[in-house]
């Protein structure tokens, strides 16, 4: 049975969330306090994280840069509080989804299973490896490497390149990208997409790759452009 860390300080939450996880077919583990959080996470091979903001101890968005320090694994982080730059915030330092509290907890489990879909449509490909000049995709291990260099992504910023170079040359709109990648029934919009290109452009251009670059199309979308043929 697949686990998932809950993490909010709240015991009604927590015991909501996990009775709805057990019908789910997950394993609830709960945390109340982000030092909490990481040390199960350190011990315990998670599918999930679901992750509240405002914590005692580390809160959740320094938890988050920790997590992501060394896992790409699905984060969704839960909150009080609604404001757009804490929602970017969020998605810059590498969660996958954000909720506003008060929120449905069917909700919640909906965008567990949407994000777990997704992992799992990415491990039937687990063989798949791409190459452009000095850029390597491969999904085996979901490593990206620039002229060798590993380039650490997040499974989204992963999983955007992969779709931009598997198709290079085609544009994709935001609201293909924000329907192929995180499922139609996603309830954000296409801000969601600019945050997510905004911070992949930013960790592949630590490396220079001058033969190729994402590219804005502007009034249509994003797209792989190469001058390699």
């Amino acid at each position: 049975m697949e686990k998932i860390l809950i993490a909010d300080d709240n015991l009604q939450i927590t015991k909501i969330l996990s009775e709805f996880a057990k019908k789910e077919g997950y394993e609830p583990v709960p945390a109340y306090d982000g030092d909490e959080a990481l040390e199960l996470f350190k011990k315990h091979p998670f599918a999930m994280i679901l992750l509240d903001v405002m914590m005692p101890g580390k809160d959740g968005f320094a938890v988050c840069r920790e997590i992501r320090q060394s896992s790409n694994i699905p984060i969704i982080m839960i909150t009080a509080r609604g404001e757009d730059f804490e929602r970017i915030m969020g998605l810059d330092i590498g969660a996958d989804d954000y909720i506003v509290k008060p929120f449905s907890p069917g909700e919640v489990m909906a965008r567990v299973r949407a994000a777990l879909r997704r992992i799992d449509g990415s491990r039937i490909d687990s063989q798949r490896r791409l190459v452009y000049d000095n850029l390597m995709i491969s999904l085996d291990n979901a490593a990206v490497t620039i002229d060798g260099q590993k380039v650490a992504l997040t499974k989204k910023e992963l999983e955007i390149l992969w779709t931009l170079l598997d198709n290079r040359g085609k544009i994709f709109s935001r609201d293909n990208l924000l329907s192929n990648l995180w499922g139609y029934d996603y309830p954000g919009d296409n801000r969601t997409v600019d945050n997510h290109i905004k911070r992949l452009r930013a960790k592949l251009d630590q490396i220079p790759h001058p033969n190729w670059q994402i590219k804005t199309i502007w009034g249509m979308g994003y797209k792989f452009e190469g001058i390699i043929t």
